[in-house]
């Protein structure tokens, strides 16, 4: 279930100025029914300022009015509490400086472990340009002797999930080696049937 924003704060705030129960606390917060009592009996967040949840957007002072009169009514968060979900644009990726010396590393990567992926492809998933990959697959470029093979994901120039879809689209419609050897196997054995 969805949890306000600052969840302890909330809590803390809808003791002291309710008549709610630890259960409707705890399940609004996204707590522990005991966590609720502990900062009620004043054991934890003794320190914190509470959050009201209705001057924040995330309830209404109707909603509370009608789950204190019922205990077994439950609070609800209002939809528009829960901020949008960040989307990548689709635009140039900022590479901060000390990671840019990494890019020719994960470039050599990129060429030598998967051959299928084009220019374009690299281009985007490391943020380079095509005359650098040009530059490490020559190897002229200015830093050749000092470059090693690096994983892209683990220099944190791409996500798994952007170069697996990459691969995925590189590959789409390609034998594969394992193809092009069952059709040989294929081959060999019908060769043998007709001798």
């Amino acid at each position: 279930m969805r949890s306000p924003l600052m969840p302890k704060a909330t809590a803390v705030w809808l003791v002291e100025n309710t008549s709610l129960t630890f259960d409707q606390i705890a399940e609004f917060c996204g707590l522990h029914p005991l966590e609720v009592q502990a900062i009620a009996d004043g054991e934890v967040a003794t320190q914190m300022l509470g959050l009201d949840p209705v001057a924040n957007g995330q309830t209404t002072a109707e909603e509370l009015a009608r789950c204190q009169a019922d205990p077994e009514a439950r609070i609800k968060l209002l939809e528009t509490a829960i901020p949008p979900q960040y989307q990548r644009h689709k635009g140039p990726r900022y590479t901060p400086i000390a990671k840019r010396q990494d890019k020719p590393d994960a470039i050599l990567y990129l060429l030598r472990n998967h051959p299928e992926l084009s220019d374009a492809q690299i281009c985007k998933l490391v943020g380079t340009t095509k005359p650098t990959i040009n530059a490490v697959r020559d190897r002229s470029h200015w830093n050749s002797p000092n470059l090693k093979a690096r994983h892209p994901v683990g220099l944190e120039l791409c996500t798994l999930e952007e170069l697996d879809q990459a691969v995925t689209k590189a590959t789409r419609g390609k034998r594969t080696l394992a193809d092009i050897e069952a059709e040989i196997a294929a081959r060999a054995q019908a060769e043998d049937v007709e001798a």
